[in-house]
């Protein structure tokens, strides 16, 4: 008999499918959150703490404007035993891969991540974005036929309770369908229409959002941590994040210093958070030359 919590019913697609994110309660035991605790424990002195400077992810924003920037951790599947372990596990979860594989297809890779994402008491959101409008080609959403085709999902696992009012993970339902413009005013939570909902969430849950959805973090307000492991995951064929062999000189070798930049502008490899390093082309129908 199969177990409810790694396997996906009907139900659940269609929730995903309508509102572009997914709850699976319980899905860590309280063993496992202990271990994830104590690791990221272990690892303190390595948190990194955001400006709320030049940079914030508030953009800005007075609703999402805090005294402290979030806290950020990075490097947990290449820790030493035993810290690793519990990311390690968490990466392949049999509640991951039946979901994954569901929604983005058999296949699916980890694009970037693990992120821990955590928060004190007073720390800053995060202004709504999502590549669902402006059309992204990495992330796009699409169903069709009784199947979902989801090109980018986030799965954050929640280490910590979040309670309604708490702040943290806030989104549009609905949204990663959307033809029409965010308004700036849902971006920056100052008039959101109503629409921006902050879901409860238990320690050992999971969540799962489509990236085309609108989300974002609304600033922290709980007097515990906010403490969010985030793996962002790709389908087979799409790319967020460049890998190492990146620029023409790392993929094919220093034969192509002999090319035209504008020869090599497309030899470069996929991605799009590529720090803007990949120059594009543009033609009169006469030459062609790197766009300004």
């Amino acid at each position: 008999m199969s177990n409810p919590l790694y396997t996906v019913s009907d139900e659940e697609k269609y929730f995903f499918d309508l509102r572009g994110y997914l709850i699976v309660r319980g899905a860590l035991s309280e063993a496992d959150m202990a271990e994830c605790n104590a690791a990221i424990d272990h690892h303190a002195d390595q948190i990194k703490m955001r400006s709320i400077g030049e940079g914030s992810l508030a953009r800005g924003s007075k609703a999402l404007k805090g005294e402290e920037g979030r806290r950020e951790l990075t490097g947990m599947l290449g820790w030493p035993e035993p810290y690793r372990h519990p990311f390690r596990k968490m990466l392949i979860h049999p509640a991951v891969v039946s979901r994954l594989n569901e929604f983005s297809g058999k296949g699916f890779r980890l694009d970037h991540g693990p992120l821990l994402i955590s928060a004190q008491k007073g720390a800053e959101g995060h202004s709504l974005h999502g590549a669902g409008e402006p059309f992204s080609q990495s992330v796009w959403y699409h169903q069709q036929n009784g199947k979902i085709f989801c090109r980018g999902i986030t799965v954050a696992w929640q280490l910590t309770d979040v309670n309604p009012g708490d702040g943290g993970f806030a989104c549009v339902p609905g949204s990663h369908k959307t033809a029409e413009p965010t308004p700036s005013g849902i971006r920056s939570v100052e008039d959101d229409m109503g629409l921006v909902y902050q879901p409860e969430m238990k320690a050992g849950d999971v969540l799962f959002f489509a990236e085309t959805m609108t989300h974002g973090t609304l600033p922290w307000t709980s007097d515990g941590e906010r403490r969010s492991v985030l793996y962002k995951y790709a389908s087979r064929a799409a790319a967020r994040a460049v890998g190492k062999h990146f620029t023409p000189q790392e993929r094919y070798g220093e034969w192509v210093d002999q090319l035209t930049p504008e020869q090599q502008a497309v030899l470069y490899g996929p991605g799009v958070h590529h720090g803007n390093r990949l120059p594009t082309l543009e033609s009169d129908g006469q030459t062609v030359k790197i766009a300004e």
